[in-house]
């Protein structure tokens, strides 16, 4: 990755970012370990980021966050946020169903939403995600969909 690259992901002032990590092998997550990744996403919701939308899908999830300021020169970056996401979650969910081993693949892909439209697109994205993968008749009757509204 070249400087240029890497200088374009630095996380910025007010930057609201989409989220999506995948488990690993696409293992699929059993209600109550979708609960637990549910649950760790919203942890450190109005601590370290603002939670705008979250879904877990049996292999997948999206998040559409903005970080915190973690002190007066940086915000919290995106890897952290998902280290401890990824990393609590991943010690609970062996608690709740039977899986041994690793649970999320490595990295994650994210963009910075570049304008109010893309911000709103991607919400209803997020938000119709349990519906087209049939796994819900609508958004809100699906458990593991969250909305700050």
């Amino acid at each position: 990755m070249s400087f240029k690259q890497q200088f374009l992901q630095l996380p910025l002032p007010k930057d609201i970012y989409f989220i999506t990590f995948v488990t690993w092998e696409r293992l699929e997550l059993t209600p109550e370990a979708r609960q637990v990744v549910l649950d760790s996403t919203l942890h450190f919701h109005n601590k370290r980021y603002q939670l705008f939308a979250a879904v877990i899908i049996p292999d997948h999830v999206h998040l559409l966050l903005q970080p915190f300021r973690k002190s007066d020169l940086q915000y919290w970056s995106i890897g952290s946020l998902l280290h401890s996401i990824k990393g609590f979650s991943s010690k609970e969910i062996p608690k709740v169903m039977k899986h041994i081993g690793k649970v999320w693949q490595d990295g994650r892909h994210d963009e910075i939403i570049s304008n109010r439209q893309n911000f709103i697109n991607t919400w209803e994205y997020i938000k119709q995600n349990p519906v087209k993968a049939n796994l819900s008749d609508t958004p809100q009757k699906y458990p593991f969909f969250w909305e700050n509204v």
